[in-house]
């Protein structure tokens, strides 16, 4: 399905969403509003189907409410398979091609800020799903660049308020060796040190990306004998350090704090193997009960017959900020629609969102609490949401971190 265009076919029935009218937006009716959406399909199939999917669901419900004052959206897809370099041929593609109004969409930290230069270098709207380095909205932020996914700042905060409270001194880092990785762990660990300026960190290790020698690494890390471990692969690399970590002992008496490890997109593949008592951020789907995400989750598993995972959350949360987006927008012009998305308030599966004007990050939150077996499979426990907008820097601090655009 990579590379179709997705319109106004299996509309979902009975959708209940509000109308979506933007009196401004005025072409003709019949004429499509198109999002240009670029991802790495091939290279992060765990949770780019289905976000994919959810996207798709969303995409239906906007339609068959009414869509944008009468206008269907439709979403031109694209694979780069997790290459900076096709990413920004794609982008070009679609904004010269295609015609499409905005960009949407990247997953790994180094395509979207490929993606994010196109945008400030071709004037057009980028729309961040995934990406997750502080980069993007901080040290390389631009006008026409906004994220909406917690960040590796937030995400790392949050698991720091815990680590905090740990009774233990000596720390290794593991995580793979891009900007996802290297983000994580220096905020990690500058945020760790000004909670517990007493803490040592005494072995880093920095696995490429997709090829992690597990056994070598975990030999590494019982090397130093630390106290605790923060960890940050996930996917097929999270796989091999959890099979490796537990047949060497390594977690054994050790503290482990994860990011992401608690969405099912990477505990789901280790089955009974995942471990325990692992300080997480993840997506306790079966246990959210807010009646937004029941309807979410209810809707997606009647069009999909699965359940939903993270990236399920980030791809439907996309498309309805977009849409909240060309309600407010008064035009399809870059500039009108930039603006219309700073300060833009939308109400995401997780709670309410708001892009934050100075800075283009959303104050989307994550979900924090600790691993359990659960009926064979790993799940969370203990878990609570903490809101994005409680774990952002201020606007003074803000203001050295990004510069004046």
């Amino acid at each position: 399905m990579v590379g179709r265009v997705i319109g106004r076919r299996q509309i979902l029935a009975g959708a209940g969403m509000a109308a979506l009218a933007a009196p401004g937006i005025t072409r003709a009716q019949g004429e499509a509003i198109r999002i240009g959406e670029i991802n790495s399909y091939t290279a992060q199939p765990a949770f780019l189907q289905p976000y994919r999917n959810a996207w798709l669901l969303a995409q239906e419900q906007v339609n068959a409410a009414g869509g944008i004052n009468g206008r269907r959206i439709e979403t031109v897809f694209r694979d780069d398979a997790g290459r900076p370099e096709d990413a920004v041929r794609l982008a070009g593609e679609l904004v010269n091609a295609e015609k499409v109004a905005l960009l949407a969409g990247g997953f790994l930290s180094n395509v979207g800020l490929a993606l994010g230069d196109f945008a400030n270098q071709n004037k057009k709207l980028f729309v961040a799903s995934e990406p997750l380095t502080d980069a993007l909205v901080w040290g390389k932020g631009n006008r026409y660049t906004f994220r909406l996914r917690a960040s590796t700042y937030m995400q790392s905060a949050m698991l720091v308020e815990e680590a905090a409270k740990l009774p233990v001194k000596r720390w290794a880092t593991v995580a793979p060796n891009y900007e996802y990785g290297q983000s994580a762990v220096r905020w990690f660990k500058e945020l760790l040190s000004r909670a517990k300026p007493d803490v040592q960190f005494v072995a880093e290790q920095f696995p490429a990306l997709g090829r992690i020698d597990a056994g070598a690494t975990v030999q590494a890390l019982a090397a130093a004998n630390p106290e605790a471990i923060f960890n940050v692969t996930f996917g097929a690399d999270l796989t091999n350090f959890v099979r490796q970590g537990s047949t060497r002992g390594l977690f054994e008496r050790r503290r482990v704090v994860s990011l992401l490890t608690g969405e099912p997109e990477y505990l789901d593949p280790l089955g009974d193997e995942a471990p325990e008592g692992w300080i997480v951020t993840g997506y306790p789907w079966e246990q959210i009960d807010t009646p937004v995400h029941t309807a979410f989750r209810e809707a997606y598993r009647r069009r999909w017959n699965d359940y939903p995972r993270l990236g399920s959350v980030v791809g439907f949360d996309t498309v309805m900020a977009i849409a909240a987006l060309l309600k407010k927008s008064p035009t399809l012009e870059t500039e009108a629609l930039v603006d219309a998305m700073t300060g833009l308030q939308f109400q995401s599966v997780l709670g309410p969102v708001q892009f934050r004007a100075i800075d283009h990050q959303s104050t989307m939150g994550a979900f924090v609490g600790r691993t359990v077996l659960k009926n064979g499979k790993g799940a969370m426990a203990e878990w609570r949401y903490a809101d994005g907008k409680d774990y952002l820097p201020s606007d003074d601090v803000v203001r050295t971190l990004r510069p004046q655009t």
